[in-house]
C-alpha cells in the first residue's frame, strides 16, 4: 500500500539531498587531500622512478667495472712482483 504522505515524502527528500551533499563533500576533501599530497611530495624533492632506475643501472655497471679493474689491477701488481723478484 502506497500512501502520499508530505511528511514522509519531505524526509526522503532531505535524505537524498543529504546524500548527494555528502557525496560532493568527499569529492572535496579528495581532490584537497591529493593536492596537498602532490604539493608535499614536490616540497621533498623526490626523484622519478626513471631516474632512479637510470642511476641504479650507472651503479650496476660501475660495481661490475669496478670488479673487473680490481681484477685486472691484482693481476698486475702479480705481474709487477714477479719482475722485481726475476731483477
Amino acid at each position: 500500500m502506497q500512501t502520499d504522505n508530505p511528511f514522509l515524502d519531505g524526509m526522503a527528500k532531505f535524505f537524498t539531498d543529504a546524500a548527494g551533499a555528502a557525496n560532493s563533500l568527499r569529492s572535496e576533501i579528495d581532490t584537497f587531500v591529493r593536492q596537498r599530497m602532490e604539493r608535499l611530495v614536490a616540497d621533498m624533492n623526490l626523484v622519478s622512478r626513471e631516474e632512479f632506475e637510470a642511476v641504479k643501472a650507472m651503479a650496476a655497471k660501475a660495481r661490475t667495472e669496478n670488479e673487473s679493474l680490481s681484477t685486472r689491477v691484482a693481476s698486475l701488481e702479480a705481474l709487477v712482483s714477479t719482475l722485481k723478484k726475476e731483477s
